[in-house]
């Protein structure tokens, strides 16, 4: 009987494996990847073949066309509410943000079509979901020309999607369908692990993959001890058992980074940034651009199969960190905006570098840096990777947003935030910031004049809040992301992102002229603000020399001047 169940295994197997797809990147013996429309057509197929993969249809993106969402189960169970009954350990595995990296396109269909027939196993206790293609637009935009530094595959997408954006920087600003439609499936299949598949440019070195993960203490907590501590460790140790040397990705693009670098500043624009808000294991694989496009694909594969192994290994550990994490954020009082490097602090790790030196160029023939490949080298260097807070923040009991802030009021829903309306008009003491200076980009990023330098000072007042506007608890596991986005100092915040540059421009102001004598009157009835005004002028010399000057200061103390002007419109609540 035992013969006859495996005998009928292995043809079931072979049946499988005859009608699965054979792809572009398999027929060109790994120099091609395969196009979007093809990518799309061969999950279709393997979905149709297996009954462990369900392919979903999600989101719009800017492209016109939907992402798609593939769902690997062992035990058939394809409903997220189903995987947290089971406490399965869900890795969201991202493909194709700059489809010029197409790497993780390819490796995943190779990786899921050896589960489906039996060549890999997934373990029980661990499911994956997978996004075949992200950017859609710049999968479809391919060319022969693009990354022209990198070797293969034959033709690439282009790194901007459809509307030229880079979808590794707004995960927070969520400019694009994408973005959005992301945010959806994130919290839809909440993972525990998130894998952002990409190619690294800069130095060349021995090195196929580095690998950027969570920043540790921005992950922080006892999930961020453990990253640094186990996690990350046994990943550089299993690639290393399977012929792949793991480096810190490579922040270092000069050409010397045998110096040693410092961790790369993940912030929540980006992809793992965005996770470790919500208390998730984030990875961006980074295959190095001058390694054959092969190599670079089954080092991506590996990669995805070693969190397989570690996942199914050590799904209680993650499971209950995760959930402890949560719980803490939960009642922690304080927690950090913005971060700066400890350069007191480094670990040593060994660099497999090629030796760089300067030759004169054919072109300019001006000196030019050159990598020789004959001169390889090995040396420990310093990896900087350890950040103190900029600023601790008090938790509030709630924000308050008025309901005409509805940009923002969209981007928290499509975040699952937990808040309500209030139902009718209501009146409540409030914390409120004022914007008393800040730094905008001369240059446009991302679609965006970024806000910068921060500076604000705080009051508090009874404010009177209409029935609809916004009250947004801090119990809930969004605490974190929303300390982030909400609070104005926070490199990634929605001020900083020019989400609230309304109040940044004054609306009214007055004649002169006609004001003089209003000013006058009211100096006399208001002499507190006559005596700020002598003492301004007793110490500021160019003041005291400009009569605009010192009516426009008599304006801003009067009950004249606008409120909202510089007045930031999330309200704190004690």
């Amino acid at each position: 009987m035992k013969y006859f169940f495996s005998t009928a295994f292995i043809l079931l197997s072979a049946a499988v494996l005859a009608q699965l797809p054979v792809t572009r990147y398999e027929t060109s013996k790994g120099k091609e990847s395969v196009t979007y429309y093809e990518a799309i057509q061969t999950w279709k197929q393997i979905d149709k073949v297996s009954p462990i993969v369900s392919m979903l249809t999600m989101g719009a993106t800017d492209a016109n066309e939907p992402l798609h969402l593939v769902l690997v189960s062992s035990d058939q169970t394809f409903k997220p509410q189903q995987w947290q009954e089971k406490n399965k350990v869900v890795i969201l595995i991202n493909n194709g943000i700059h489809p010029g990296e197409p790497d993780g396109i390819d490796a995943s269909i190779s990786l899921v079509k050896d589960l489906v027939s039996g060549k890999k196993k997934l373990a029980p206790n661990v499911v994956l979901a997978i996004i075949p293609v992200y950017n859609i637009g710049g999968s479809l935009n391919r060319s022969a020309f693009y990354r022209v530094s990198q070797d293969g595959p034959l033709e690439k997408g282009f790194r901007g999607n459809s509307q030229n954006f880079d979808l590794n920087r707004d995960f927070i600003k969520n400019d694009t369908k994408e973005a959005k439609s992301f945010a959806e499936i994130f919290h839809l299949v909440q993972p525990d692990i998130f894998i952002d598949n990409h190619v690294s440019n800069g130095a060349d070195y021995q090195h196929v993959m580095t690998l950027l993960t969570s920043q540790h203490n921005k992950l922080g907590g006892v999930m961020g001890e453990w990253l640094n501590k186990t996690f990350e460790p046994a990943v550089y140790k299993s690639m290393k058992a399977k012929g792949y040397d793991l480096l810190p990705y490579v922040n270092n693009f000069g050409d010397s980074p045998e110096n040693g670098w410092s961790a790369y500043w993940d912030g929540p624009r980006y992809s793992s940034g965005y996770a470790s808000l919500w208390n998730v294991f984030a990875f961006v694989p980074e295959t190095h651009m001058l390694k054959p496009y092969q190599q670079r694909v089954e080092a991506t594969y590996q990669l995805m199969v070693t969190m397989m192994e570690f996942a199914a290994a050590n799904q209680t550990t993650i499971k209950q960190l995760r959930t402890q994490q949560q719980k803490e954020q939960l009642t922690q009082q304080q927690f950090p905006v913005g971060f700066t490097l400890d350069r007191s602090k480094f670990s040593e790790i060994l660099y497999k570098g090629y030796e760089a030196g300067r030759k004169p160029s054919n072109i300019s023939g001006l000196p030019r840096l050159y990598y020789d490949r004959n001169k390889p080298f090995e040396k420990q260097i310093r990896f900087y990777n350890f950040f103190t807070p900029k600023t601790m923040i008090e938790k509030p009991t709630a924000y308050v947003i008025p309901q005409g802030w509805w940009k923002v009021i969209d981007l928290l829903k499509i975040n699952k935030i937990n808040m309500r309306q209030f139902k009718s008009d209501t009146t409540i003491e409030v914390e409120v910031y004022r914007i008393d200076d800040y730094k905008t980009a001369a240059r446009p990023y991302e679609g965006h004049h970024l806000n910068s330098e921060v500076k604000t000072s705080k009051t508090v007042k009874q404010m009177k809040f209409r029935k609809g506007d916004w009250y947004i608890p801090l119990n809930q596991k969004a605490n974190h992301f929303l300390i982030e986005v909400l609070e104005p100092t926070g490199d990634d915040s929605y001020f900083a992102w020019n989400f609230f540059d309304g109040i940044l421009g004054q609306k009214e102001g007055y004649s002169s002229y006609v004001f003089e004598e209003t000013a006058e009157e009211f100096l006399k009835q208001n002499p507190a603000v006559k005596q700020k005004l002598e003492e301004r002028r007793a110490t500021d010399t160019a003041f005291a020399k400009s009569g605009s000057a010192q009516l426009n200061f008599v304006y801003q103390n009067s009950p004249y001047y606008e409120p909202m002007h510089l007045r930031y419109p999330v309200y704190r609540v004690k």
